[in-house]
């Protein structure tokens, strides 16, 4: 049996023939700079509800004034954080996941074996962040999209060496499989 290979500081890779297990390598969220204004928008809620409950303009009741407040909370606090919140990106040594969806899940998944090519786009604010938005296309499939991910840098890097050593295992197993040995006339 020989021993597990690594490519200059790739992930070991399974010796020949051996089944390779899948790992998360990564699982993440979009960026959380999209809840700054939900943040806000609580502590501005938090000050005018403490402020007007007991300074109730006439024509208005006291309990308004909590109702109002809690309107406020759910839709523009709570709605755009389960939103955020229900979509998540996981990165294994096999495939991309997107999963997506408050009551009904969506899931996605693009296999590293295939390949695909990955484009990177970063507005200005996301460069400041250090955020981006990455697309995968396999050529045949509608692109996969991971939106806002954080240090997309990293998460390309991660992506380009999961491709080519899931490619290089394909490869070498098709090799290996295709050709038990010298070929002979017989």
């Amino acid at each position: 049996m020989t021993q597990p290979v690594t490519l200059g500081g790739r992930p070991m890779m399974p010796p020949p023939g051996a089944p390779a297990e899948e790992l998360v390598v990564a699982r993440f969220r979009g960026h959380a700079r999209r809840l700054f204004w939900s943040a806000l928008v609580l502590i501005a809620v938090c000050g005018a509800g403490v402020y007007f409950y007991g300074n109730v303009p006439s024509g208005f009741e006291t309990w308004m004034v909590p109702a109002v407040a809690a309107a406020a909370v759910v839709l523009l606090v709570l709605v755009p954080f389960l939103v955020w919140f229900a979509t998540s990106y996981t990165i294994t040594t096999r495939r991309v996941i997107v999963q997506s969806g408050i009551g009904a899940r969506n899931r996605r998944e693009l296999s590293h074996a295939r390949g695909y090519s990955i484009a990177v786009r970063r507005g200005l604010i996301q460069r400041m962040w250090g955020a981006g938005t990455i697309t995968l296309s396999n050529g045949v499939d509608a692109p996969l999209r991971l939106v806002n991910v954080p240090s997309v840098n990293l998460v390309h890097e991660v992506l380009a060496d999961q491709v080519e050593v899931n490619q290089i295992l394909a490869h070498r197993d098709a090799q290996s499989g295709s050709y038990p040995g010298p070929l002979s006339d017989g």
